[in-house]
Formats: structure tokens, sequence, C-alpha cells
């Protein structure tokens, strides 16, 4: 979808138009114009021609998650991915931009390299792409949105501040901003606007070691923005939110899963508002998931020295839907 199109074409309607047609797209879930029966006839007719809400998609079902696929007007494509909690929420994760230029050694979505940003249209697709398909199928609705898919979302942020901002918007989906997250490698400029911008949505670090050396073999941008700057902008962030932070740390067999390691990382987390999430590693390239006996005992060492600390296993592994295993890959 066109959002800047959209609203040049609704410009010249009174103002209750454009209330009409985001309710139309965000709670009737439309996907065609002509569903839209409190909009005029020839403005329907317009609509459908000069910005088309149709989504060119593939679907994959797995045991616990959904996974989409979108074909962009450039012939790309982008994945999103539904997930289904025991206790029946479901979680939209969106893309930001088609491959990802960070990087990372052991995110799949970062071996394609950048190829292009999502337009706040694109982004926002993919979550009426998902909540079209739970209505039609009578699965529910979305219960909240997380900004985790392919991509790094501060290197697309004016994109991302205005899907934020009509997913939020209560004539759309009106999720309030506290059930939206979003997941940064640690672009530290960035953080410090995404602070003031959006300080009820939550804030997620990908951290995945305890030093810099490490990091910044796993993770090119530590290079760039090192544990220390990125300390030190999250804590700037949670001093003016008074919000808690999560952190993500993925274990790898053999590279940042040691008990020495365990403690390093006991003492970067050990703040009242640092949380931290263990990752179960989902098969991507070149490295293992640490045996679960490690995992465990990693767990039990930072929960031991009083560190808020979660586990999880991705869901979505059946269907490279987990976390890291998003690639767009094209349509047949």
């Amino acid at each position: 979808m066109d959002i800047v199109k959209l609203l040049q074409v609704l410009a010249g309607e009174p103002q209750f138009r454009i209330k009409q047609a985001k309710q139309a797209l965000g709670r009737d879930l439309i996907d065609d114009w002509q569903e839209a029966k409190t909009l005029p006839e020839p403005l329907r007719r317009r609509l459908n021609q000069e910005c088309p809400i149709a989504l060119d998609s593939s679907f994959f079902v797995g045991r616990d998650s959904l996974k989409a696929r979108l074909r962009l007007a450039d012939g790309l494509s982008v994945e999103t991915v539904l997930i289904k909690h025991r206790d029946g929420r479901q979680t939209a994760c969106l893309s930001s931009q088609v491959g990802c230029a960070l990087g990372c050694a052991f995110c799949a979505t970062g071996g394609l390299g950048f190829k292009i940003n999502l337009t706040a249209g694109e982004i926002l697709d993919q979550a009426l792409l998902l909540a079209r398909h739970l209505k039609k199928t009578r699965q529910g609705k979305i219960s909240q949105v997380v900004l985790m898919g392919m991509g790094e979302p501060l290197l697309n942020y004016e994109a991302v501040k205005t899907a934020l901002k009509w997913l939020n918007d209560k004539d759309m989906f009106g999720l309030g901003w506290r059930h939206m997250s979003l997941s940064t490698a640690g672009i530290v400029p960035a953080i410090k606007t995404f602070s003031k911008d959006f300080p009820q949505v939550n804030l997620a670090v990908s951290l995945h070691a305890p030093t810099d050396e490490l990091r910044s073999q796993l993770m090119p941008i530590n290079r760039r923005y090192n544990l220390q700057q990125l300390f030190k902008v999250v804590d700037a962030h949670i001093k003016a939110t008074s919000r808690q932070v999560m952190f993500e740390y993925t274990l790898l067999k053999g590279v940042n899963d040691s008990p020495a390691q365990a403690r390093a990382l006991a003492k970067l987390m050990d703040k009242p508002l640092y949380v931290l999430n263990l990752i179960y590693y989902n098969p991507t390239g070149a490295f293992h998931p640490s045996e679960r006996q490690v995992f465990d005992d990693f767990y039990l060492t930072l929960k031991k020295a009083g560190i808020k600390v979660t586990k999880r296993f991705s869901p979505g592994q059946d269907i490279a839907a987990a976390c890291g295993q998003l690639i767009g890959r094209p349509f047949a």
C-alpha cells in the first residue's frame, strides 16, 4: 500500500472520509476498496485505480507460527511471521528492510546483504496481511507487533516511525504503544531519537556477547558503537522512560556459552531495569546451538547472580520462520 498516494487521493475529501478509509483498512480488513461501503462509489473506484490494497502473498503454516511471503512492487519479496502463544496472544513479527547491511554472523538475513528499505506502507502491509488471514480463518486478532523481522529498523527510521503511528492510530489497528516492540543491533544515535519519539514502545537490544572483542566478531556494528556507548544510551533511555529494556542473547555452541562468559554477562546485566532473554539458536549457517545442558547451566548461572532472565526457544523453526532465519526467498 502506498500511504502517501492514499493520503493524496483523500486530501480533497471531507475529514471523516479519511477516518472511514482507515477504519475500512485496519478494522474491517478489506482487501478491495469496493468492500468499503461507507465510501461513495466514485471514490472507491479511484482508490482501487490509484491505491490498490490487494496483496500478492504466499503462506507457510507451522506448528506454532505462520510465515507469509509478500511480493513487493519492485518484484522483491519480504517475509513476516505470526507467532501464536500458548496463552492465546498472537504476535506479528514485521520486517523493515529486504536484507540487512549489518552482516551479523549468525543471521541468515544478514547474509543477503542490504537490498532496499521498505516504505511505511510495505511495513504496514505485513500487519494487514496477517490480520486479514486471521479474520478469514476466524482465528482472532493480532495482540502485539514486534519489529524483529528482516533488517535493522533504526536504519529505516522514518518509515518505521510512520508505520508505528498507523499501527497505533485508533481508526486503524488501534494497538497500544506498550503492545509494540522494536529490536535493534545497537544504532546508538537512532536509539536516542527513538527514546524521544516512542517512550512507551518496548526496546530490545541484540547483545549476543559479553565483550567488545567477541561482539565485534559476531556483530560488526559493535566496531562503530561499542558496548560502553551502547549501555550508555540504553541507561539514558531507561532514565528518560522508566521502562525496562530487554537484551537478547543467542547461545552459540563453543562461541559465547562458557561459564566464564555467563559470569561476565551477569556483571553487565546487573541493573534493575535490565531483562535478559536467552535464545536457543536456530541454525542458519556455520554455527550450532548450545547443548541443552550448557544452555540450562548458563541460565542458572545468571539466575543465581540475581539477573532477571528468561529463556526463549523460538517458534517457527519448522518453516524457517524463527529468529535469524528470514531471507525473503523469491516467488516461484
